[in-house]
């Protein structure tokens, strides 16, 4: 217990060092929520990468999915390095950088109001943003108590009131200068803990070669489960997979927390570094935390023991902790840090994108509509306080709620967002024929869509039930949806399109090592 104490505390006094160490450098709105545009590639890449991957992964995701799908679950790690974090620096991160500083831009739902000519957009999506980035915060929550009641056996309220008030102290003093730095640090922890876990893992069950044919032989006494299907290419769900690989990979292409890392690349150079950087991380983290969670059924008697297997009922929340259970109490020590560290990274990246957003897109200019630099920093450091307090409160209720599964808590949250944003964002940033129309359908539809499915789930269609697949489902949908109602509404303004692509246009110089000249220069 003192060494998991210690190795506590000592990430707690070096993640409010930085906070306090940086409170200088966020004394601007534009240095708090952007610092000043001008973030290296690592930082930047850390910071993708941690904003991308949480608790919800580690301990939800992981073991939800590794059970159903087994050693197929690690297919959903692989999209997430390639579609969620390579492919979008190339496709997003030049075009996001250089159209939001030409229209001034320092938040999604600010690019939407400035790219379409709408103070209605603008007001609408910072609306979506706030309240659907709640139940993402819950499910970072739930997943940390989990694993801090295996590891000190404390209340879960104590765990939301320590992980709310350590993210309060260093967003609020050093704003997202102070957030990249520690997620910097926080990824290297994540990165160091998650392989020596999966080794440990293994060795446990006498390497990789044994935890595999262990996993083969499930089913050999169940007339219900194919022999061999759990370590099959595809898994026994094949669409269910595909569903869960879309909407955790494609989906970091529509949220605002992710796609506002892109907003403060320093230069060119940065697209490349940062882009090799936070996919390699992914493929680490990502792909780590479902190829551990894929052994989960090994654990079944354990799980059976312990109550999370009760007749056809399973606490998948429980695997990855009972997983861990066994291990010594330095790498349960180390565990807690790194889970703490992923959850607050991503925690910290949602509460500046809520509260900037709130503050910038809804009350300037809206409610209040005179607003200092000062007064501005001063509400945005207010409103984070106060949904790191509501999102607590939340996942207190939440304990006792229908809603218990981290991955349908996430689900949730991310069809309506990504699916509200990912195609819109997408096609404004490249075609100049989307319209206003187009945004309003894309945004109501994934909105509502997600809200009956709370509601009215059993209503669905059996595929579209879970939330996971209707969030994919959304997203897939506004693809087709925005560039279908733009072409049968009217065009937007001509000059006012030229305008906004205008910065497309200007022209720069480079060296003649990273480009070619023509034959006359």
């Amino acid at each position: 217990m003192v060494i998991k104490i210690v190795l506590l505390l000592l990430f707690f006094a070096v993640t409010v060092f930085v906070g306090l160490y940086f409170r200088k450098r966020a004394s601007s709105v534009n240095d708090f929520v952007l610092a000043g545009r001008n973030v290296g590639p690592w930082l930047t890449a850390f910071a993708y990468g941690t904003a991308y991957f949480s608790a919800v992964i580690f301990v939800g995701f992981a073991g939800q999915f590794g059970w159903r799908f087994g050693t197929a679950a690690t297919w959903i790690g692989l999209g997430n390095a390639f579609i969620g974090c390579l492919m979008p620096w190339f496709i997003l991160g030049r075009r996001t950088r250089i159209i939001t500083n030409h229209l001034k831009s320092a938040t999604m739902p600010d690019f939407f109001g400035s790219r379409f000519s709408s103070n209605a957009l603008k007001i609408g999506a910072s609306i979506i943003i706030f309240i659907f980035l709640i139940p993402y915060t819950a499910s970072l929550y739930n997943g940390l108590s989990r694993l801090f009641q295996m590891a000190f056996d404390i209340p879960f309220e104590y765990c939301i009131i320590a992980m709310g008030i350590l993210t309060a102290i260093f967003v609020v003093a050093g704003g997202y200068v102070a957030s990249v730095v520690n997620n910097f640090i926080q990824g290297m922890i994540m990165l160091t803990g998650i392989v020596l876990i999966i080794a440990i893992v293994l060795k446990n069950n006498g390497g990789f070669m044994a935890a595999i044919e262990g996993m083969a032989r499930i089913g050999e006494n169940d007339s219900n489960v194919i022999p061999g299907v759990f370590t099959s290419f595809f898994g026994p769900r094949p669409l269910d997979l595909l569903g869960v690989v879309i909407l955790t990979s494609l989906g970091t292409w529509g949220l605002p927390q992710m796609v506002g890392r892109f907003y403060s690349l320093k230069n060119e150079n940065m697209i490349t570094k940062g882009a090799i950087v936070s996919t390699v991380f992914a493929l680490f983290i990502a792909g780590g935390s479902y190829f551990l969670g894929s052994f989960g059924r090994l654990y079944e008697s354990k799980l059976i023991e312990n109550g999370a297997i009760d007749g056809a009922n399973i606490a998948f929340d429980a695997i990855i902790p009972t997983i861990l259970s066994g291990m010594s109490d330095v790498m349960i020590g180390l565990v807690i840090v790194l889970v703490f560290a992923a959850s607050i990274s991503t925690l910290a990246s949602l509460v500046m994108t809520s509260a900037s957003t709130l503050t910038l897109d809804f009350l300037k200019g809206n409610i209040i509509k005179i607003m200092s630099d000062k007064k501005q920093l001063v509400i945005i450091r207010i409103l984070i306080v106060v949904f790191i307090a509501i999102s607590s409160a939340i996942a207190i209720v939440q304990v006792n709620s229908r809603i218990t599964f981290i991955a349908q808590l996430m689900g949730i949250s991310w069809g309506a967002l990504a699916g509200s944003f990912l195609a819109p964002f997408l096609y404004g940033l490249y075609w100049k024929r989307t319209t206003k129309a187009a945004v309003w359908c894309s945004f109501l539809f994934s909105t509502i869509v997600m809200t009956l499915n709370i509601f009215f789930r059993s209503t669905f269609p059996a595929l579209l039930q879970s939330p996971i697949n209707a969030g994919a489902f959304t997203m897939l949908a506004g693809l087709i949806i925005v560039p279908a109602v733009s072409l049968i509404s009217k065009a937007p303004d001509k000059n006012t399109v030229d305008q906004c692509f205008s910065c497309y246009d200007e022209v720069v110089s480079v060296r003649v090592r990273d480009a070619l000249g023509s034959e006359d220069s």
